[in-house]
């Protein structure tokens, strides 16, 4: 474990916990406000420690796995085409299962699913910009 690793884990923990309180907070709460069965805000918070340890392993897992492929090319472009590698892979299945399988209108999973992938282009742009110096020493 090195320092970009760790500059780069703790960076992607940070924009994934901030950007998700955006986003399911004022951008999407008004959405599942409406929505039966889900828990009331009050109700969470007795589940954070788990959302901190979701958050964390995340972040912590999209690190490694972009240090895992890093190669010596612009670091945008690697970026960007992480962030789309990552939504292709978690985000934009999981919602669209989301929608099949849960009382998720269509509108709710695709506003979902435009938000989460832009964060997670955020997030492949700023761990590679986080790693564009050289090769990982």
């Amino acid at each position: 474990m090195n320092r970009k690793f760790v500059a780069s884990a703790a960076a992607m923990i940070v924009m994934a916990w901030c950007l998700s309180l955006i986003g399911y907070g004022p951008l999407l709460g008004g959405d599942y406000a409406t929505m039966p069965g889900l828990r009331p805000p009050a109700g969470t918070q007795t589940f954070i420690g788990w959302l901190i340890l979701a958050q964390t392993l995340f972040g912590i897992a999209f690190a490694w796995v972009y240090l895992q492929g890093k190669e010596d090319k612009p670091w945008l472009a690697q970026g960007v085409r992480f962030g789309v590698a990552i939504a292709f892979l978690t985000v934009i299945p999981i919602y669209l299962i989301y929608h099949l399988v849960k009382p998720v209108p269509l509108p709710l999973a695709v506003s979902q699913l435009a938000f989460d992938t832009l964060r997670i282009l955020l997030m492949g742009i700023v761990v590679a910009w986080i790693n564009r110096e050289g090769k990982q020493q």
